[in-house]
Parts: structure tokens; C-alpha cells; sequence
């Protein structure tokens, strides 16, 4: 890596494995990925806390047996939820290594809601994860020509240099967003929401298109080829709306505001079809420069399982950036109800304050 010293700065926060057996991969990948980085290594709670304040740049490495458990890894992850300005200022990457082929991608997702709402922002991709058979490195060792491990350990060097990379923050910009939604107006609490967020946006551009109206055909699973012809035109097979209106501006804003009512703890089907068509345009640009915000209200519970969805989908796949606290979540039931809930204009200024502050 080419750059001044004091940019190779990392925290890496490896809870310590019960199994150091199951750790040795974990540790190979690690000294891989980051030679000539200025290594802080914290490996429990109490270093953790001994370290307070942390700021900058962290790694977060936990290997995972069978079980999918580390014991330490939970101790921080107690501490991280408890405060909610534990990580203001930091910038986070996450490599997830397991003895077998589950629970990499729900340790990771929780993990990263817990940070980001203490304060830790996220670039595009910030996750590597390894399964117990690196089957998951399949694609990647075929495109890059190698074999999984070595794939596993390229990217898990190139994750390290995007960390470094990115900047910390991104504000002095006028947000430009792109705010999408498939609810009803007169009866939405997600939607009201947004717009009372909107009202506190100043001098931000933002467009806002409905995925309610009309018929969005979720992605039909073309061959690798045609998508990416197809995207490099600007278009999908199925069209319509996505293609026509959402395209053009996903490629112009700089900042995305999915507004997503908790159904079924899952994020909408209109909503989810965008997500999976993103794919066509994809395929020929990514959006590490991109922020990526939610607004999400849930009936009863379950906010934070949409919230997930979210990251897993558009940030660890889709390569969106991950601001601090990139989503407001609240409870709301009856139609119009979230108007009534107490503290929301204040809370919905303050987020709009953080989006507006990159």
C-alpha cells in the first residue's frame, strides 16, 4: 500500500477463538491482508474497554466454529449495543471466518447494525467472509483465475485497502438524493415519516419515485452475459419503471433513501425486486461512493431484521456506502399513528441533520 504511514493505521478487533485449531486460517488471512498496516490488536471485552475512545479505522475479525458462536465476540457486542456513541468517527471493515458453511452473513449483519448505530460508518463491501469449505469463493477463484484460498486472501487485501481508502466522512457535499417507496400517501407511517424527515432537508436535491403503481417485475435470472449487455445500455429485461425512471437516477444522486415499511419482518416486494434488479446495473458500475439511508417503520417489532436486510443486500452486496447511523427506525401501528408518537419531529430532524452531514 502506498501511502503516508499514519494512513496504514488499523484497529483490529479479533475476539478470541475458544478453538485456536478453528483460528489458524483466520490468522493466515489476516497477515495477508494486512501487511504494511500499523496493527492495534484488541481480542476481548476488557482491552475493548481499556481502549475507549477508539477512533479511525477498525477491522473486525471473529472466526466461528461449527456452532457459529464466539463467546468473546458477544461480550463486545454487548458493549457496542449499550453505548450508542461507542464508535463515533469510525470507519469498519468486517472479515467473518467459519468452520462451517452457516452464520458468516447473520453474525456479520448484526454485527454491522450494532456499529453503525453506535457511531461506525462502512464502506461499500465491507465484508469477506470465509465458509468452512470456501465454496462460497467459487465465482471469485474462477474470475481471478486462482484457487479459493487464494481468492479468500486477495480479497480480504483488497477489503483492507478499501477501508483505508474511503474517506472517514463525506460532508461539505449537497446531498443529491434518490428516495424510493411503493406506499400509499394517505395511510403510510413509513412514508409520512420520510416526509417528515424531507421537511428538514434544506437546500438537499432529492427525487422521489413511487414502485407502487403499475407492475414491477422482480429479475428473471439472465445469463451473467445478457445482464451485463443489458446494463451496460442502461436497461433490464423487464423494464418499465425500474429501467425507465430508477436506473437514470440511481446513477445521478449521491445518496439513496430506501423507505421501507416492516412487512413480515422483510423489506416490501416491490422494493425487494428493485434490489434484486440492481443487478443488470451493477454489473457495470459499482457505488462506493454512493450513501445509502433507511427509513423504516415497523407495526410491532422487528425494525432492526429490515434494517439488516438492508446492509446485507445494498451494502455488502451492492457496494453502497454505509453512513453512521444510516437508518431511522420507529414503531407505529394504526394508519397516520407515527404523527403521534412522542419525539418524532425531533428525531426525524436530527436524522435529517446526519444525512445533510454525510
Amino acid at each position: 500500500m502506498d501511502r503516508h504511514e499514519d494512513d496504514n493505521r488499523i484497529i483490529l478487533i479479533k475476539p478470541h477463538c475458544q478453538e485456536p485449531s478453528r483460528a489458524e486460517r483466520l490468522e493466515a488471512v489476516l497477515a495477508h491482508a494486512l501487511q504494511g498496516c500499523d496493527v492495534t490488536l484488541i481480542e476481548n471485552a476488557g482491552q475493548f474497554e481499556a481502549a475507549q475512545p477508539v477512533c479511525g479505522r477498525l477491522l473486525f475479525a471473529v472466526s466461528l466454529g461449527i456452532s457459529g458462536v464466539n463467546l468473546e465476540y458477544y461480550s463486545l457486542l454487548k458493549k457496542i449495543r449499550l453505548d450508542q456513541h461507542l464508535l463515533d468517527g469510525c470507519m469498519a471493515g468486517v472479515i467473518i471466518d467459519s468452520a462451517g458453511e452457516f452464520y458468516t452473513k447473520s453474525v456479520a449483519r448484526e454485527l454491522v447494525l450494532a456499529a453503525n448505530m453506535a457511531g461506525c460508518a462502512f464502506p461499500g463491501r465491507p465484508l469477506v467472509e470465509g465458509t468452512g469449505t470456501l465454496h462460497n469463493f467459487n465465482v471469485q477463484a474462477k474470475i481471478r483465475g486462482t484457487g479459493q484460498m487464494e481468492a479468500y486472501l486477495a480479497s480480504a487485501r483488497e477489503l483492507v485497502e478499501r477501508l483505508l481508502e474511503t474517506p472517514l466522512h463525506t460532508a461539505g457535499k449537497t446531498p443529491h438524493l434518490l428516495a424510493l417507496h411503493a406506499g400509499n400517501a394517505t395511510t403510510s407511517n413509513t412514508l409520512g415519516l420520510w416526509h417528515m424527515v424531507r421537511a428538514h432537508l434544506g437546500d438537499a436535491v432529492f427525487q422521489e419515485i413511487s414502485l407502487r403503481d403499475g407492475e414491477v417485475w422482480d429479475c428473471r435470472g439472465c445469463s451473467y452475459d445478457t445482464c451485463r449487455h443489458l446494463g451496460e445500455e442502461g436497461k433490464c429485461f423487464y423494464g418499465g419503471v425500474i429501467t425507465r425512471d430508477v436506473y437514470p437516477a440511481l446513477q445521478a444522486c449521491t445518496g439513496l433513501v430506501m423507505i421501507c415499511p416492516n412487512y413480515n419482518d422483510a423489506v416490501g416486494a416491490n422494493l425487494t425486486a428493485f434490489i434484486n434488479r440492481m443487478t443488470a446495473i451493477f454489473n457495470v458500475r459499482r457505488f462506493y461512493d454512493t450513501d445509502l439511508y433507511g427509513v423504516i417503520v415497523s407495526g410491532y417489532s422487528g425494525s432492526d431484521i429490515v434494517a439488516q436486510q438492508l446492509i446485507s443486500s445494498l451494502c455488502m452486496n451492492k457496494s453502497f456506502r454505509l453512513p453512521a447511523r444510516f437508518a431511522m427506525m420507529e414503531t407505529a401501528n394504526d394508519p397516520r399513528s407515527i404523527f403521534s408518537v412522542p419525539g418524532i419531529e425531533e428525531r426525524a430532524e436530527q436524522f435529517a441533520k446526519r444525512i445533510l452531514c454525510g
